[in-house]
C-alpha cells in the first residue's frame, strides 16, 4: 500500500488512528498489537508473497539480539548479524548483477535467477542491524518481542524510512503520555502529510513525466532536452523522496510518534559534504555510526579518513542498486567529499555563490548518472549537453507540464493569456516554484507555526488539491532501494 492512494488516505490511515487511540483506552499492549497487525496488512497489501521474507528476517534477528544480550562475546553476534543481513540483502539484490557481469566478461551463458526482492528490504534490514548492535552495546535494554515487532514493522517508516534509532522509537512507544490524542500533533501531522502529498502527486510526478519521456525518446532528444532532463530529475527525486518523508512523518505524528527529519534544504549546500548532511539525513547518520566510526573515522590520520570516506560512499552506491551507475555515483560523491575535507584542512575558501553553483552543478550531473540506465548513456547525454548542437525544446517535454489540476490556479490568477501565448509557460512556472521551495523549505518548517484558523484553511486547501491530483497510483523513486 502506498501513501499516495485513496485506500491509504481515506480508509487505512483514519481507521488506524481511530482504532489505535480507542484500544489504548482499554490496554496499551492492545495498542501495540494493533500497530503490528495494521503494519503487516499495510506491508503485505497486494504482495502477500513477500511476507515470508520479512517474517524469517525478524525471527532470525530477534534471536540474534537475545544472544547478544546473554553472551559475553557480543562482538561475535554483531559480526554474525551484519554478515547474515548484508549477505541476504546482497544475494537478493546483486546475484543477477554478478551473473550478468560474469556473462559479459567471460562470454558465458549463465541464466539469470528469478528472485523476488521485497520492497523496503534495505530499510528494515538496517533497522534490524541497528537494534542488535544497540542491544549488544547496552545502549538499550532488550525489550519484549511485541516492542521489537512494532519498531521494525511500524508502517509509516517500513518501506523507505526515515531510519530511527531503537531507543528513540521504543521510548516513545512506551510513553504513556502519547497514548491519547494530541490535537496539536494531529494538526501538525495532517499539515506535513498534505505538503508531502502535493510534493509527490503534483510536483514530482509532473517532473517524472518529462524525465520519462526524455529517456524513452533518447534517440531524438536535443541538447537542451538533455539539460532539462538532468535538472528535472534533480527536482523529481527531491520532491518524490522528501514528499514521502513528509507523509511518513505526518502519518507518525497523527499517532503521537516523532520520526526524525530526513531533509534540510539539501540544494542550498555549499559543498558535497554539506549536501550529505542535508540529504537523506538518517541514512547518512546510519552510515556514520555503523560504518565510518567503527572503521576509525577521522581519528587515525588524514589518509585513513579519506579511505574510510571512500569505503562509506562505495557502500552507499552499492546499497542504492545493482548497476554500475550507482557504484560510480557513490565513488564520485566520495571523491568530492574527500576533496572537501582537503580544502577544509588547508582553509581554502571560495566566494559562497560560486561554491553553491559548483555544488549544485555537481549534484545535478551525478543525479543524471543515478537516473541513467548505463554509464555510457550518462556519458552520451553529457556530450550532447557539452556540444549544445540543438537548442530546441521538444514538444514532448513541454507537454508533460500541461497538468489539468493547475487550470484552476491559472483561472484564479488570470494567467490564461500567458499560458496561451508563451510556449512552455507551465514548465517555467514549475521550475520557478520548485526552486523557491528547494531553497526556502528547511527543517525549521516542521512543527512550526500556530494551528490557527489560517493555517487550518491552508492545510485543508493543500490536502484537497493533493487529493484532486491523485490519479494513477505512482510508486516512489526510493521504493526500488
Amino acid at each position: 500500500m502506498l501513501f499516495n492512494s485513496y485506500y491509504y488516505i481515506f480508509l487505512f490511515l483514519p481507521i488506524m488512528i481511530i482504532a489505535y487511540f480507542a484500544v489504548n483506552r482499554i490496554n496499551y499492549t492492545l495498542g501495540k498489537l494493533l500497530l503490528v497487525l495494521g503494519s503487516i496488512f499495510f506491508y503485505s497489501y497486494g504482495r502477500i508473497e513477500v511476507s515470508l521474507y520479512i517474517a524469517v528476517s525478524i525471527l532470525v534477528n530477534y534471536t540474534l539480539a537475545l544472544l547478544a544480550r546473554k553472551t559475553a562475546k557480543a562482538r561475535v553476534i554483531i559480526v554474525l548479524s551484519c554478515a547474515l543481513n548484508v549477505g541476504f540483502l546482497f544475494a537478493l539484490k546483486y546475484t543477477n548483477f554478478a551473473i550478468a557481469n560474469i556473462n559479459h566478461i567471460f562470454d558465458k551463458q549463465i541464466p539469470l535467477q528469478s528472485l523476488i526482492v521485497p520492497i523496503g528490504i534495505s530499510f528494515y534490514t538496517f533497522q534490524q542491524i541497528s537494534y542488535t548492535i544497540s542491544v549488544a552495546k547496552k545502549e538499550i535494554e532488550m525489550g519484549c518481542f511485541l516492542d521489537y515487532l512494532t519498531y521494525i514493522l511500524f508502517f509509516p517508516k517500513i518501506l523507505m524510512g526515515p531510519l530511527v534509532e531503537p531507543r528513540d522509537f521504543i521510548s516513545q512507544l512506551n510513553d504513556e503520555t502519547r497514548k491519547t490524542i494530541n490535537w496539536t500533533e494531529m494538526m501538525w501531522g495532517i499539515r506535513s502529510f498534505s505538503v508531502g502529498l502535493i510534493k509527490k502527486v503534483l510536483i514530482a510526478d509532473t517532473f517524472s513525466r518529462a524525465v520519462s519521456w526524455g529517456f524513452e525518446n533518447m534517440e531524438t532528444v536535443t541538447s537542451v532536452d538533455c539539460f532539462l532532463i538532468m535538472v528535472f530529475y534533480t527536482f523529481e527525486i527531491y520532491f518524490d523522496f522528501s514528499g514521502y518523508s513528509d507523509m511518513a512523518i505526518g502519518s507518525a505524528s497523527m499517532l503521537n510518534f516523532d520520526l526524525p527529519i530526513n531533509f534540510d534544504a539539501p540544494y542550498r549546500s555549499l559543498n558535497i559534504r554539506e549536501f550529505w548532511k542535508r540529504w537523506h539525513i538518517t541514512l547518512t547518520k546510519f552510515f556514520t555510526k555503523y560504518i565510518y566510526i567503527p572503521l576509525g573515522g577521522s581519528k587515525k590520520g588524514s589518509c585513513r579518513l579519506l579511505i574510510n570516506t571512500m569505503i562509506v560512499f562505495l557502500i552507499s552506491g552499492i546499497w542504492h542498486g545493482a548497476n554500475w551507475t550507482f557504484i560510480v555515483w557513490g565513488l564520485v560523491h566520495g571523491i568530492f567529499v574527500c576533496f572537501d575535507n582537503l580544502l577544509e584542512k588547508f582553509r581554502v575558501k571560495f566566494f559562497e555563490p560560486i561554491r553553491w553553483i559548483l555544488t549544485l552543478g555537481i549534484v545535478n550531473v551525478l543525479w543524471l548518472l543515478f537516473r541513467a540506465e548505463s554509464v555510457s548513456q550518462w556519458v552520451y547525454m553529457l556530450k550532447r549537453m557539452a556540444f549544445m548542437d540543438n537548442t530546441t525544446v521538444s514538444e514532448g517535454i513541454v507537454n508533460a507540464f500541461e497538468v489539468p489540476e493547475t487550470n484552476l490556479i491559472l483561472n484564479i490568477m488570470h494567467l490564461n493569456s500567458f499560458h496561451e501565448h508563451i510556449r512552455g509557460f507551465m514548465m517555467m512556472v514549475f521550475i520557478i516554484v520548485s526552486i523557491i521551495i528547494c531553497l526556502l523549505q528547511n527543517k525549521k518548517y516542521y512543527k512550526t507555526g500556530n494551528n490557527n484558523l489560517l493555517m487550518i484553511i491552508i492545510t485543508a486547501l493543500l490536502f484537497s488539491w493533493g487529493v484532486l491530483c491523485l490519479g494513477t497510483e505512482t510508486t516512489f523513486v526510493y521504493m526500488n532501494f
